[in-house]
């Protein structure tokens, strides 16, 4: 069967167009699995924060425990003296109140420990009710930061990588829809040429197109093709702006932790020298309760700043933990642009456009 020239044309046409839908596919496949590395991504760092909440109810407990001894040792001496005649009920009854309250604190910190405990476990696919982590207190400081940022922080980020495949997607989608102005055309050995939708395109039999009237037009469809393009044009926008602001959004969360572990260091650095002058000012108001100047009401005030100051300082550290955790997830937690699959891996093959070479293709 003979085949002229402009039927091959159009052949080759619908062919492009075959490309043209393989590699938006393939694009789909490798946003889809970059998405799935976003996932895995958000829960390891969601684990990994779970974890050193944990940690630091570990310490606030070590803490309100020295707190709780300390208490007993006041009150028992409290006791003797009341004993002796040297003080009255009423600062008995004061370190009593105290211990209670702090004891109260200490039992409460299960409470919040063991939802992060039952939290861990769903993150790692454990029943809660069998799941433990025993309790331990270590202090455990935050990675150094390097001076700068990569610059390939658009290649390391899982979503970025994500935004930047739909971008391409989009661009090769605009493709397919400017083939649509060519009709689908193929070839059978027994009928010739046939259209797979001649009823809406034509009027008269495919086998004319073999020997009589070239196609030379695009079919009238009352602008629904040109529409179709457009569509895909501005749906090819609104990924470029997802991509753009996707990666401001990475650059902000870099930025916001970078700050975050900086101010915290001094944070830190202050918060225990506040801490330390605060244990100089209960062993002096302890010191004058015992010589008889200062009431026991005083030692119950340094007591309590005390407490509170180290509480704090725990606290401070345990938000240097997490905020290291979320810099390490914005900048990727290790991953980069070439652990996606290849178009190889997926069976397709991407077509050698600027769209599918990186965020370069964007139209501006």
């Amino acid at each position: 069967m003979l085949v002229s020239p402009r039927t091959r044309f159009h052949c080759r046409r619908r062919g492009g167009r075959v490309r043209k839908t393989v590699a938006a596919n393939t694009l789909a496949a490798q946003a889809s699995a970059a998405d799935l590395e976003n996932v895995k991504l958000s829960a390891h760092a969601d684990l990994a924060a779970y974890y050193f909440e944990l940690r630091t109810q570990d310490s606030l407990k070590q803490v309100l425990d020295a707190t709780v001894s300390a208490y007993q040792e006041a009150l028992a001496l409290n006791r003797n003296l009341y004993r002796a005649g040297l003080t009255n009920d009423e600062a008995v009854a004061q370190a009593e109140a105290q211990l209670k309250s702090v004891q109260a604190q200490d039992t409460n910190i299960g409470v919040l420990r063991a939802q992060y405990e039952h939290a861990i476990a769903v993150l790692i696919g454990q029943p809660p009710s069998t799941f433990a982590i025993p309790a331990e207190v270590h202090r455990v400081s935050p990675p150094l930061v390097p001076i700068g940022v990569p610059s390939e922080l658009l290649e390391r980020r899982p979503d970025i990588a994500a935004a930047e495949r739909g971008v391409a997607q989009a661009n090769a989608q605009i493709g397919i829809a400017k083939t649509a102005y060519f009709p689908t055309v193929t070839l059978s050995a027994s009928a010739g040429l046939q259209s797979n939708t001649i009823a809406t395109w034509f009027e008269w039999p495919s086998r004319v197109w073999s020997v009589g009237p070239a196609l030379a037009e695009t079919i009238f469809d009352a602008g629904l093709r040109k529409a179709t393009v457009r569509q895909y044009q501005a749906a090819y926008d609104q990924t470029v702006a997802i991509y753009r602001q996707t990666v401001l959004t990475a650059f902000q969360q870099v930025e916001d932790n970078l700050a975050a572990l900086r101010i915290l260091a001094g944070v830190i650095e202050q918060q225990d020298a506040a801490t330390e002058a605060a244990a100089r000012s209960l062993r002096e108001a302890e010191v004058r309760y015992k010589a008889g100047i200062d009431p026991y009401l005083n030692v119950i005030s340094a007591q309590t700043l005390l407490l509170s100051y180290r509480q704090t300082g725990v606290n401070f550290r345990g938000q240097q933990m997490i905020a290291s955790v979320q810099l390490m997830k914005a900048l990727g937690g290790g991953w980069d642009a070439s652990q996606m699959p290849s178009a190889k891996e997926l069976g397709g093959k991407i077509a050698s456009t600027p769209a599918s070479t990186g965020g370069s293709s964007m139209r501006h």
